[in-house]
């Protein structure tokens, strides 16, 4: 007993610590996500077609947004630990890195979604439904081009938190949030003598808000003083095998978060096939629980910062301890945060009146089984990281993609379509596999291959 409190529980100064990290970046996503929640309401008073024609183009934008973060993560811990050996040019070079591989990963789905827009909501509205595939094309359309803003801002943004400034991109993120807000309630329903544009008004009030993010977080970077900060001239400026390293640890990464994306939205389809109003529930349950899967983005660039960066300056002992540490905290505060997504379940759903009952009850009954579940999904992803922040990106990419095609979505396509089951047994199914997932993701922390200092590139 003993020896479990010295492993997993920590001092008050080190919880504080996690907070101090977390917090700011979990209000930044509870806004965010509290404005998509709005969004969410005022499509929905569009009707079950509109909303679940959005809901199939977020899930194409969250394949793409997952490709660029996971190169962007894979960055980060270099920066992280760079900045922990306190060396300035490298953490320069994985910087520029980091800009120009965000444009490599979305220049091609800016290309997918603006001239295969069809294609895309083909594939991903399983029904095939006339009017959801127009609602989410006109959608797309616009949509597909805040890839230009988002991959410069995500690159700035993240940067500034892996060396623990995590306040600035919360202004940023204000910023475009007011922005967003404003302009959706403007151009949806054509107050103040704009037009009425339905869904390429929430689409237009998005870019807006991402292009107003990108050029805060720009002027912010220019007048203060960051470490990993570069000039324009000298963007191409890195070494092959700083460039060689980065993509070597990032690949695996940036494969995982695709090819997660990805299934994800298979199962987005698999769910589809139950009808329009379950692809609309489904909506209205995943924008209801991103208010509390803030706390996974908390948890990471507290991770980032009390292992990556422990890691870089070779206290390994210390960053050790606070993996292991950050594992059942985080698991603690899933508890609290699960309970919340359960009770939310009794009012979210009834503000969209607009949606029709059926769409309601499984919404409401999809978020009760999320919020049973959610230390589980917690506990998976403090694993995932804490092995990224190691730089074991190969083991990332077997616990949570690997497992997904393998396991996850097998399962799910079998009770899909071998089975008449309704789609609460068929969701069910796939949420009980993070049961076996957790083990082992627990096997691969106690492996301790992520242990290790990546600053010594000649070492990789």
């Amino acid at each position: 007993m003993f020896m479990f409190f010295r492993k997993y529980i920590g001092t008050r100064k080190f919880y504080m610590t996690v907070l101090a990290v977390a917090l700011p970046l979990m209000f930044q996503q509870l806004i965010t996500s509290s404005v998509n929640l709005v969004d969410n309401l005022m499509i929905g008073q569009l009707g079950d077609e509109a909303l679940s024609g959005v809901a199939a183009v977020n899930r194409y934008y969250m394949v793409s947004l997952f490709g660029i973060n996971g190169l962007m993560a894979a960055t980060t811990v270099f920066i992280a630990q760079f900045f922990g050996a306190k060396n300035t040019g490298k953490m320069k070079e994985t910087f520029r890195i980091a800009i120009i591989g965000g444009y490599i990963v979305a220049i091609p789905f800016f290309l997918l979604g603006t001239f295969g827009a069809h294609h895309v909501l083909n594939f991903f509205i399983s029904s095939g439904d006339a009017l959801t595939i127009s609602y989410g094309i006109q959608y797309l359309h616009v949509i597909a081009w805040t890839f230009i803003p988002l991959a410069l801002s995500l690159a700035i943004g993240q940067s500034m938190r892996s060396i623990g400034d995590v306040k600035t991109p919360l202004y940023a993120a204000i910023s475009a949030v007011l922005i967003n807000v404003c302009f959706n309630y403007i151009l949806i329903f054509g107050h103040f003598g704009f037009p009425r544009l339905g869904v390429v008004g929430a689409a237009l009030a998005t870019l807006l808000a991402r292009v107003v993010e990108m050029f805060v977080l720009l002027l912010l970077l220019k007048i203060r003083s960051y470490e990993f900060k570069t000039k324009i001239s000298e963007m191409f400026k890195f070494s092959k095998q700083m460039a060689f390293t980065i993509i070597k640890k990032g690949a695996p990464l940036v494969v995982n978060e695709i090819f997660w994306g990805t299934g994800m939205s298979l199962l987005f389809v698999f769910y589809g096939t139950r009808g329009v109003e379950v692809s609309s529930g489904y909506a209205i349950a995943g924008t209801t629980a991103d208010l509390f899967f803030t706390l996974f983005a908390g948890m990471a660039v507290a991770t980032t910062v009390l292992v990556s960066q422990p890691l870089g300056a070779d206290q390994k002992e210390e960053a050790r301890k606070n993996g292991y540490q950050l594992i059942l905290f985080s698991m603690m505060m899933a508890l609290v945060f699960g309970v919340l997504i359960f009770l939310s379940s009794f009012i979210v759903p009834q503000f969209y009146s607009e949606v029709s009952t059926q769409a309601k009850e499984i919404s409401t009954t999809f978020l009760r089984i999320m919020g049973c579940l959610f230390f589980i999904y917690m506990a998976n992803a403090e694993c995932y990281f804490i092995l990224r922040a190691g730089g074991d990106m190969k083991s990332t990419l077997f616990m949570d993609a690997g497992f997904m095609w393998c396991i996850n979505l097998p399962l799910v396509a079998l009770v899909t379509y071998f089975t008449d089951w309704p789609i609460y047994y068929i969701y069910i199914t796939g949420q009980v596999t993070d049961l076996l997932k957790l083990v082992v993701s627990l096997w691969m922390v106690k492996k301790e291959k992520w242990v290790k200092n990546l600053t010594h590139l000649d070492t990789i």
